[in-house]
């Protein structure tokens, strides 16, 4: 059976990622679930919840609801709550039980956006797959209803390029990312246009359209990059400015809208084990920093697979054949290709499957929620903190 765990934890799922993603627009975002169920949201998922307000709630879907297809309650209650808390829209998601029965999202949210006035879309979700397409799918639908509806216009400053951050939300980053790759932009010379996902609002999203370039930090954010791209002709760049070395080449890609350039170095012995845009990006830090060749084995399943190199397509460190990165979603799997490496570097949650294998905390807050939240750091353009332990265990 593929997909299967038994040892390890899951990551969060799309209903999860749409609430993230859409978490600070002024918009009411409702999961069509059994009631209770956004507690798994709000317990393990959001570190905003208890610091920002936010209008995210659950249907409270019973089983006779479900049984007798009682849409109707479903609807009067959405539009009871979008008439006294008024948001700036109405976005509904299907965990997977409507999924299932086949409830019509998408007639709901246009018979609630008929009743209120107020702009109501269904993000396309089933509860059966990871934050990255629930997120994905939200900043998307978010973008195709608002981008191009802002009012006022900025001043164009001659020879300063525009940027969009895309994909930025605290299942992927620690809380106060926003502000560090905007300080860390700026001091490029860039100017950031939207910051989409964290330390945000709607405007951002209405100026989506005005930017030079756009920034995707995650594979959450690869949908809306392509629509940019589609739509306006925005060029898009893939990475995070970990380290230095890094960040000085993904700020030279954005000055040149360069997608395809690649620094890292390839070789078996250290696997990276995560989403694929993060994790790539933390093993081409580690090659500029080091000399070291990394792998990366992607654990999710959905995300931004252009960032895997394929085996033999490149030269190892050693000049032979790489083995190649991988997407591995399935524990059985995952356990054999980590046997091939010698350090591992990923959520703590994975180090029962690495049996003894050398290992590298970094948490995933979308694996391991807040278990190991105090031991986040930033790695945005800054000295990566495990460096020493990582050249200490090349050396052993």
């Amino acid at each position: 059976m593929n997909q299967t765990a038994r040892i390890i934890s899951i990551y969060a799922a799309d209903t999860s990622g749409v609430c993230s993603a859409l978490y600070e627009f002024g918009g009411m975002t409702v999961i069509h679930d059994a009631s209770g169920c956004n507690s798994t949201y709000t317990t393990h998922d959001e570190p905003r919840w208890y610091d920002m307000d936010s209008m995210m709630f659950i249907s409270g879907l019973t089983e006779s609801d479900a049984v007798m297809g009682n849409d109707e309650k479903f609807i009067d209650d959405l539009v009871t709550a979008a008439e006294e808390l008024k948001p700036e829209y109405i976005a509904i998601c299907a965990s997977p039980m409507p999924a299932m029965i086949g409830i019509d999202m998408d007639a709901i949210a246009y018979e609630v956006e008929s009743r209120t006035g107020i702009q109501a879309f269904d993000v396309k979700t089933n509860g059966m797959q990871s934050y990255i397409t629930g997120a994905g799918n939200a900043f998307l639908t978010l973008s195709e209803r608002f981008t191009g509806t802002a009012e006022d216009d900025d001043e164009k400053v001659p020879g300063t390029i525009k940027i969009n951050i895309l994909g930025l939300t605290p299942l992927d980053f620690p809380l106060g990312t926003d502000r560090i790759l905007r300080e860390w932009l700026e001091s490029e010379g860039f100017k950031v246009n939207a910051c989409i996902g964290m330390g945000t609002s709607l405007d951002e999203v209405r100026r989506l359209n005005r930017a030079d370039v756009s920034l995707v930090i995650a594979s959450s954010g690869k949908a809306l990059a392509e629509s940019l791209k589609e739509r306006y002709g925005i060029p898009y760049v893939t990475g995070v400015p970990y380290g230095q070395s890094y960040a000085a080449v993904i700020a030279d890609m954005l000055r040149n809208a360069d997608v395809s350039k690649s620094c890292r170095k390839y070789d078996k012995r250290i696997a990276v084990l995560g989403e694929s845009i993060l994790s790539a990006s933390l093993a081409a830090a580690i090659s500029l920093e080091t000399g070291y060749g990394v792998r990366v084995l992607e654990t999710v399943g959905d995300g931004d697979m252009s960032q895997l190199v394929s085996e033999g397509t490149v030269k190892d460190i050693n000049g032979a054949d790489y083995i190649g990165d991988i997407s591995c979603d399935d524990e059985d799997q995952l356990e054999k290709e980590i046997e091939k490496s010698e350090i591992i570097i990923g959520d703590p949650l994975f180090k029962p499957i690495c049996h003894g294998r050398k290992f590298i905390e970094i948490p995933h807050d979308a694996f391991s929620g807040r278990c190991f939240k105090k031991y986040e750091k930033n790695m945005i353009a800054a000295e990566l903190p495990f460096l020493d332990e990582l050249k200490k265990m090349s050396e052993e």
